[in-house]
């Protein structure tokens, strides 16, 4: 793998979700270039246990393509914050992004290596989807369908995301992506100050799309994942 290649396999979200208001879709429309309305289907694996999500990895299936999202660590790029800047921290989430499904397989194995579950067979990037999944124990544990409008400010490299799942769910998101090791500080003070020009207030986090549905179907599992502290 290149280093170019490896610097996009590995960029980091940084994300902040709000609740969506009639003004703030109005404010939208007249500061930002709508890049139009998609929709895409979602599906998130696990093992029985759940030895990912319970270390807060989320291998996801999204229109035919797999993406493994990791935490970052906390102290990266964010030393010396000042105080709105640590505010902003707080509200915001910041997650790696892996699209190489090779290396999606290997950082999934190190995790499962000493969980008896998992076959001792050696799984390649080109075998079968069914047998990668079968070999590593990994189940479906939510799926669910994402109708998605979105709206990129380029002179700020922002991009916000009003979704609607199909269970119910409404939120919207402020997403800054950066390279690997890069400025995250310069990512949290954009999204701080789209947040302010779309008049979006309060000092606690508002819940993603996986939190609600877990809550609302697998309720153990949610349980788990508050008592450890990962949601």
């Amino acid at each position: 793998m290149n280093l170019t290649m490896s610097l996009f396999q590995m960029s980091v979200e940084v994300e902040r979700k709000f609740l969506c208001s009639a003004d703030t879709l109005k404010t939208l429309e007249e500061m930002g270039v709508c890049a139009g309305q998609r929709q895409f289907h979602d599906q998130y694996f696990d093992t029985p246990k759940f030895d990912l999500t319970l270390r807060d990895m989320w291998l996801r299936k999204r229109k035919g393509c797999w993406e493994l999202k990791c935490p970052t660590a906390a102290s990266n790029g964010t030393t010396e914050l000042s105080g709105e800047q640590s505010e902003a921290a707080a509200l915001c989430t910041r997650y790696k992004e892996i699209t190489d499904l090779a290396e999606i397989h290997l950082r999934v194995k190190e995790v499962l290596k000493d969980s008896c579950e998992v076959r001792e067979t050696e799984t390649s990037s080109s075998e079968g989807e069914e047998s990668w999944l079968s070999n590593m124990n990994l189940v479906c544990f939510a799926d669910f369908t994402t109708v998605r409008r979105s709206f990129t400010l380029e002179e700020d490299g922002v991009q916000i995301d009003l979704d609607q799942a199909d269970f119910g769910y409404h939120v919207g998101e402020i997403e800054v992506l950066i390279p690997e090791g890069g400025d995250v500080k310069s990512a949290l003070e954009k999204i701080r100050n789209t947040a302010q020009k779309l008049g979006i207030t309060g000092d606690h986090k508002v819940e993603g799309k996986m939190n609600v549905y877990l809550k609302r179907n697998h309720p153990q599992h949610y349980a788990k994942l508050l008592s450890a502290h990962v949601l």
